[in-house]
């Protein structure tokens, strides 16, 4: 998955880790469904137990898009922030309670990640879970059990494909142990219904951010796809050096709408389940005069005309599964901008691959 004759230009490297995606869900999802690890891990939830998720960054917006996997088959789940175990352990996980602990780490090197799992096995004798895109590391170690995507790592400093690559792992491990048979074949169908889309829309997405200017980036999004906003809110700021933030799509009308304007760009995250009303809130906010960016699986006429940029993803397989191919556009769009402002996106400023404390 790491091609050797990949263009030296700055953002090659995330470009083609973006791109590649559908290819790399695929050959993560089957080895990880065919490894024993992944059956261990099926085998470890237990009647009224709560699943974990715990991350940092990127791995924290995964774990909030992996806890609302598990919800929706009827496990709970819930996701915490690594330096929230750490701070503040009885408030994150209170005692009395069952716990399965899921710790998410794309290098298996993240400090607060390895002392996070450290704690939870040590001082509260919890057996963690760990997945990461690393062989051999530290998290692995501090673990009892570990699922390694390893065709999802990368060579650039921010997280692309191993984001989606491992969310897909875990929402394939929560159909598992739910029995959803149905749902276990619409993710293992995404990447082949995916690949099209990569086709000719990166490069109407590139003209298009060529050729506006925005100084303001918002993300909006319900449900499911509130974790995927949040990623794509965190691309935009990482690869671009643009300001971003995030709010569930009805929330915005909550006082967040008192930023937009022409130099504002909303894009919306619209799901089937609440579509008609994230559609009047694309409408309001286009009158309102903010430059709209959408990305839905299927487009009527009204949320069309109320877009000056939209992607159709016509994808077949259930809503459930798709949160994955929504995650794409963000990441591009923070590559594309920040290649439009002279940046590297490879190498973005003050950030490093691993974030290792002392």
């Amino acid at each position: 998955m790491n091609p050797t004759n990949i263009s030296t230009e700055p953002g090659a490297h995330t470009l083609n880790e973006i791109l590649s995606q559908p290819e790399c869900w695929s050959a993560c999802l089957r080895k990880l469904a065919s490894s024993a690890e992944f059956q261990a891990a099926v085998g470890r939830a237990r009647p009224g137990g709560e699943w974990i998720f715990v991350g940092c960054g990127t791995s924290y917006y995964l774990a909030l898009a992996a806890a609302s996997a598990f919800n929706h088959v009827g496990l709970a789940a819930r996701a915490v922030p690594g330096s929230e175990v750490l701070l503040y352990p009885a408030l994150s996980l209170p005692p009395g309670r069952e716990y399965i602990p899921v710790i998410i780490s794309r290098s298996g090197r993240t400090s607060e990640a390895v002392r996070a799992a450290r704690l939870l096995e040590k001082e509260r004798n919890l057996r963690t879970i760990a997945i990461t895109c690393a062989d051999g590391q530290a998290l692995e170690a501090e673990s009892s059990l570990t699922l390694k995507l390893l065709d999802a790592d990368e060579q650039s400093t921010v997280m692309t494909r191993s984001f989606t690559s491992m969310l897909l792992g875990l929402q394939y491990l929560a159909a598992k142990i739910a029995g959803d048979q149905q749902l276990c074949d619409a993710i293992m169908k995404l990447p082949e219904e995916a690949s099209p889309l990569l086709e000719d829309n990166p490069q109407q997405l590139r003209l298009f951010v060529e050729s506006r200017s925005f100084e303001d980036c918002i993300f909006l999004a319900q449900g499911r796809l509130f974790g995927i906003a949040s990623e794509c809110m965190l691309k935009v700021t990482e690869s671009s050096c643009t300001y971003a933030q995030v709010f569930h799509s009805l929330e915005f009308r909550h006082g967040p709408k008192s930023i937009v304007g022409p130099d504002t760009l909303i894009t919306f995250l619209m799901s089937e389940s609440s579509y008609d009303a994230e559609l009047e809130l694309l409408e309001e906010m286009k009158n309102l005069g903010a430059g709209t960016l959408v990305v839905a699986n299927r487009l009527e006429a009204r949320a069309e005309k109320a877009a000056d940029f939209a992607i159709e993803l016509g994808l077949s397989v259930h809503e459930y599964a798709r949160p994955a191919a929504y995650t794409i556009w963000g990441q591009l769009y923070g590559v594309y901008n920040g290649l439009k402002k002279g940046l590297n996106p490879d190498s973005p400023k003050n950030l490093t691959r691993v974030v290792e404390l002392e």
